[in-house]
């Protein structure tokens, strides 16, 4: 097993127990909750006559269900009326901080925490939802868990887990114009599969993780999920702290910042840290990477053929041949070129600033395409309101894009936006599985936020270095 690793360290330091069926008892340092997976854990909790043990560790938003368009109260959707109007009582009564949509710091968790600052390496921090994995960006370990196990966070602040193993990555070379860190998490699942981190953890390592900003980290973690991953996490750095410096929580406590560092440092992998996998990945062989079928996996370079499902493994064959069928694409063809109806720019994944910025440079001055209806959904009110003020917003609208409100959105379609009937999107989001995005017949294909930029003007997946970047000053 794995020795020194900022995995290892972390976890020791909160283990509470080892228990009699073999697993950890784990204290939680942080537990996000929104509105809908946290109902019935609270439900549990009174049916015991139970309180919550550390309102002052938990925090809540809403994320999932709030719509982008009309914010009015109540939501057109009764259930998401109901989810919200059940996590306000929930909180309130719970004494927990709720970043609900009149504080103007509402957004999707994955977004909120870094953003103020209670995201914070060394951490153990769970939240009920897959995509937790994002924090492991700031040197925390990050776990999405199911309801029975947020209750038991709610009652105890601990949560009992099997260890995994520890596999780093470490990706070296310079990024090429156009390829970001979406295309290096894509093409790492390309390449191990989405099974292939099963009972593992991943640690991002080498030099382009190091030369990547703190939204590059988050999109690389946020996905190890798909990559099968229980985790994914990068060593906190001086871009870490600098990140951290800013923020709400240090702007206010200065002094813990001085304070915390010291430990950060600590947590850090050793140089001669022990993992139990060790896989390299040369950054400057890649080109944009977008997905041709139905899982995250299924990825390849906007210049690549598209796999004859019979040169695949045994066991990815039926699969990729159901999925071609489904996104109507042919072995051997290409995916520039593949018509779009629908361009989606947000998600826990890419819908932080530097995303929109980067997208914003490609749509200056151009016109989404007649036949695209493409939408800008920023990843926290913050967000929204710094793009505001950039003029960003304002480049977008011209453009034709439509601008909502913070929220999921599209990511998943558990909101009023969804695809409709066999609609083809380009999405900067995480996840391209039948129904992901609202309707059972839709498409989704997965690329980052400047190709999402690319196609919604040229109405088809196209090569983003093809279009000429314009400066936003």
């Amino acid at each position: 097993m794995s020795e020194n690793t900022l995995y290892d360290k972390v976890w020791d330091q909160h283990k509470v127990t080892t228990l009699p069926n073999g697993q950890d008892q784990l204290f939680v340092g942080l537990h996000l909750i929104h509105e809908v997976t946290s109902p019935q854990a609270f439900g549990m909790l009174k049916e015991r006559g139970l309180e919550v043990a550390r309102p002052d560790l938990t925090h809540a938003t809403v994320d999932h269900i709030v719509p982008t368009a009309n914010q009015d109260r109540p939501y057109a959707d009764d259930a998401a009326e109901t989810m919200m109007s059940e996590l306000e009582e929930n909180v309130r009564d719970a004494g927990i901080q709720f970043s609900d949509p009149t504080t103007g710091d509402q957004g999707i968790v994955h977004v909120i925490g870094p953003e103020q600052g209670i995201t914070q390496p060394g951490k153990t921090i769970v939240c009920g939802d897959s995509h937790t994995s994002t924090h492991g960006a700031f040197g925390a370990l990050a776990f999405g868990i199911g309801t029975s196990q947020i209750r038991d966070v709610l009652a105890t602040q601990t949560i009992a887990m099997e260890k995994q193993k520890v596999r780093k990555i470490e990706v070296t070379g310079e990024l090429d114009e156009g390829v970001e860190a979406k295309d290096i998490i894509l093409e790492i699942i390309r390449r191990l599969g989405t099974e292939g981190g099963v009972g593992y953890v991943y640690e991002y390592a080498g030099e382009t993780i190091e030369n990547l900003d703190m939204e590059g980290r988050m999109s690389i973690c946020n996905m190890s999920i798909e990559g099968g991953a229980r985790a994914g996490y990068v060593n906190p750095d001086e871009t870490t702290y600098e990140w951290l410096e800013e923020t709400d929580y240090f702007q206010e406590n200065p002094e813990k910042f001085e304070e915390l560092k010291p430990y950060w440092e600590s947590i850090r992998s050793d140089e001669d840290a022990e993992y139990d996998d060790v896989v390299e990945i040369d950054a400057s062989e890649l080109d944009p990477v977008v997905t041709w079928g139905t899982t995250p996996g299924q990825g390849i370079g906007i210049d690549d053929p598209i796999p004859a499902p019979e040169d695949l493994a045994d066991d990815k064959v039926d699969t990729a041949r159901r999925a071609q069928e489904h996104m109507r694409v042919e072995p051997g063809e290409t995916m520039e070129g593949y018509d779009i109806d629908v361009a989606f720019l947000g998600s826990c994944t890419n819908a932080r600033m530097p995303d929109l910025r980067r997208a914003a440079r490609i749509v200056k001055g151009r016109q989404v395409d007649d036949d695209v209806r493409a939408f800008v959904v920023p990843g926290s009110q913050r967000v929204q309101r710094a793009a505001e003020e950039e003029g960003l917003k304002d480049i977008f609208e011209e453009a034709g894009f439509e601008w909502r409100n913070a929220g999921c959105s599209m990511c998943l379609g558990m909101n009023e936006d969804q695809l409709e009937g066999d609609e083809a999107c380009a999405s900067s989001s995480n996840r391209n599985f039948v129904g992901r995005q609202g309707s059972k017949d839709g498409r989704t294909v997965l690329m980052n936020p400047r190709m999402v930029a690319a196609a919604a003007i040229t109405g088809e997946v196209s090569d983003v270095r093809d279009l000429k970047e314009v400066s936003l000053v």
